[in-house]
């Protein structure tokens, strides 16, 4: 948001009507300090140190002490110098004029200069962003503790009407988790009765929720938070921004933004590799589109094909494939005229599930997952099994669900393609479901519990979703 729209008020002006809203007041009090706060004055050394590291100026002084150090920087507010300290030669330390007195700070470089997590071009930019953030901090210290206290954000005209927006057009799409009970006199292996024993229990609905992705972020210009409508102050490093939407706040806001970014599709930077509630809500869908766009292409053309997911495609045309939805997204052309191995867009599917950060069956519910398939009882099995696909992030149920149907689909045709259920539980088991530490031990261990639980959700389908 432009400096130049921000106002000196402190308040801020929300209709309760989303198309007569006008952008929040910005709240000026941190920039008015930021701009009387003291500016760096290098107290420079009158003669050439021949010790002086190359990546200092004249401001370096050699290993003088530090009353020394006070007398050259006495009155001069800003003042700064650094010294080799006499304690430990070789270490070097920033001596800062600040509030009537000496501050003393053991500074490093590495490339850049740094007396905390920030690292600065020049020891004056770090003295520069040290003096704001002192004055500030001195000055608005109650201030800046109570600044969170009476937020903007949910108040926001274009974050609600976004939300809302996103919620209608999600809801229209997605089928929601069904809670169902296995009842323990009923047979589970015919279909009819699977469906007779069903009992639907009231279910809380889920929302596609997704947490910020906040990096630290270095604003060119004057900003303001876009949570406590406070200017971020200093030099660098100010705040965070979300990568995802763009939303800047300060660090200390940013534990208090609710998970409700709504991914701006000009910083998805691609397809494959995207964590997959990011991309279907950038994309405005319930479904990452290459499951949808891929399984619509397998069915047209590819449910026969003998050994359909077992016999791999030519690895260089798969990487084709990812290229061409990262750089087209929905537009990629994957019909028969660009690739007509049917294999080559099942790997590209196995790859996009592959190489998801976060896997379909999340980290968190991996364990979960493979002490189910470990009960002797079916219907206990089914149950558990059941439980954790309620647990799931709603965008991972939604692809599960879908990805399951199509497979239920793909062994109907078994005397045509060789592929049942067990066959696809190998194929999918490590793709769906990866361990949280990546151990080879582990994974060997659990290939069969994978196995297991991808073909029972492919032959109860029906039941589980």
């Amino acid at each position: 948001m432009a400096a130049s729209s921000n106002s000196s008020l402190s308040g801020s002006s929300v209709s309760s009507d989303p198309d007569d809203y006008q952008p929040p007041i910005w709240k000026s009090y941190l920039y008015q300090l930021q701009q009387e706060a003291p500016r760096p004055k290098r107290i420079t050394c009158p003669q050439e140190m021949e010790s002086r590291p190359k990546y200092y100026g004249r401001e370096f002084h050699g290993m003088i002490s530090r009353d020394y150090a006070d007398e050259l920087l006495a009155g001069k507010e800003g003042a700064y110098l650094i010294r080799e300290s006499q304690r430990q030669p070789g270490t070097h330390t920033l001596a800062l004029s600040f509030g009537h007195q000496t501050l003393n700070y053991r500074l490093f470089y590495d490339g850049k200069h740094f007396v905390g997590e920030k690292r600065f071009e020049s020891v004056h930019d770090l003295v520069t962003d040290a003096l704001i953030t002192l004055y500030i901090e001195t000055k608005a210290a109650e201030y800046i503790a109570k600044m969170t206290t009476n937020p903007i954000y949910e108040h926001l005209g274009y974050t609600s009407l976004l939300k809302d927006k996103m919620v209608h057009r999600l809801s229209r799409g997605r089928t929601e988790p069904r809670r169902v009970t296995f009842q323990s006199d009923d047979r589970i292996s015919s279909p009819v009765v699977r469906r007779s024993a069903l009992k639907e229990t009231p279910e809380k609905l889920s929302s596609y929720e997704k947490i910020h992705n906040f990096k630290v972020h270095t604003f060119r210009g004057p900003h303001w938070c876009e949570y406590c409508a406070n200017f971020m102050w200093g030099l660098i490093a100010q705040g965070v921004r979300c990568s995802d939407c763009g939303l800047n706040v300060h660090k200390q806001c940013s534990k208090l933004v609710p998970s409700d970014c709504q991914p701006d599709l000009r910083r998805i930077k691609k397809v494959y590799s995207c964590d997959l509630t990011t991309l279907v809500k950038a994309h405005n869908t319930t479904r990452p589109m290459v499951v949808d766009i891929c399984i619509r292409e397998i069915e047209l053309r590819g449910m026969k094909s003998e050994g359909l997911y077992r016999v791999s495609g030519f690895s260089e045309h798969i990487e084709d494939v990812r290229l061409a939805f990262d750089r087209d997204g929905e537009r990629a052309d994957i019909s028969a005229s660009a690739y007509a191995d049917i294999n080559i867009i099942a790997g590209a599917l196995k790859l996009y599930l592959r190489d998801l950060p976060i896997p379909v069956i999340t980290f968190d519910l991996y364990s979960k997952f493979i002490q189910a398939a470990k009960l002797p009882n079916a219907e206990s099995r089914l149950e558990a099994i059941h439980e954790g696909l309620l647990q799931l992030p709603p965008a991972h149920y939604e692809t599960l669900r879908y990805l399951m149907a199509h497979l239920k689909r793909v062994t109907t045709l078994e005397k045509y393609n060789l592929m049942n259920a067990e066959n696809l539980g190998i194929i999918f088991g490590p793709t769906l479901m990866q361990p949280p530490e990546l151990n080879a031990l582990t994974t060997l261990n659990d290939m069969r519990q994978q196995k297991l639980v991808v073909q029972l959700m492919i032959e109860h389908e029906d039941v589980l979703f």
